[in-house]
């Protein structure tokens, strides 16, 4: 299932890539914060994926072109700023589509209807940092500010037509420019100017084509399963 695939490796690969925080998060209360999220996004991946096929295999055994995630959650966590940007854009984005989805009779309302309680958590705890550190000091706002500009170019994939997932995309890009367009001013940001998409990115990530970054995250990832084949606990 293409639609399955494609939500299910966003919530892995964003998993993973929120676990790399452990023990270097910033305070002890934020590296709680970060697991709890990437906690509630592996829960995500596993009823997403097993919709598709054996879970493990798809996400251990599977080369770099058969994963299907947006190219924005697979980018390195950069400093604090950057990973709270890349959780804002994917939050919001996540928030609209699920709760859309669990307004329909389609296959992915159940899933929908419970991920966005979840999800409305995540985009809280990014909206509130984006606010702490774009109204905080020059230097945090500066950090806050490149880290936007820096992952704008990546949002635009989001709102690309993926098969068998019923929604109204146009209007799901109007309301998700709008709230984002609302917290960066409340937070003394500048929304990015620059394209949202470009000629080598709309909808690369959906096709299985991926950032440079994206193959070593990956073979972190897959490592212990690859060593160790059929290994139960």
């Amino acid at each position: 299932m293409t639609a399955a695939l494609a939500l299910g490796d966003d919530a892995l690969v964003l998993s993973h890539r929120l676990g790399e925080w452990a023990g270097h998060a910033p305070a002890l209360e934020e590296e709680v914060a970060l697991a709890n999220i990437a906690l509630d996004l592996l829960g995500q991946a596993r009823v997403l994926l097993s919709l598709a096929g054996d879970e493990d295999e798809l996400a251990f055994l599977r080369e770099e072109r058969a994963f299907r995630n947006l190219q924005l959650v697979e980018q390195p966590n950069g400093d604090f700023a950057h990973t709270i940007a890349r959780q804002l854009y994917f939050s919001v984005y996540q928030q609209l589509l699920h709760t859309e989805l669990a307004a329909g009779d389609g296959p992915f309302a159940p899933l929908a209807a419970k991920a966005v309680k979840e999800v409305a958590y995540h985009r809280d705890h990014a909206e509130q940092w984006t606010l702490r550190l774009g109204d905080g000091t020059e230097t945090s706002r500066e950090r806050m500010q490149q880290a936007c500009d820096a992952l704008w170019r990546f949002t635009g994939e989001m709102f690309q037509p993926v098969e068998g997932l019923d929604a109204d995309w146009p209007s799901l890009e109007a309301r998700w420019l709008e709230y984002i367009g609302d917290v960066l001013g409340r937070a003394t940001l500048t929304v990015p100017e620059g394209p949202r998409t470009g000629a080598w990115s709309a909808g690369a990530g959906r096709e299985g084509v991926h950032t440079e970054s994206f193959g070593r995250m990956l073979a972190e990832m897959q490592h212990l399963h690859r060593s160790h084949p059929g290994a139960a606990w």
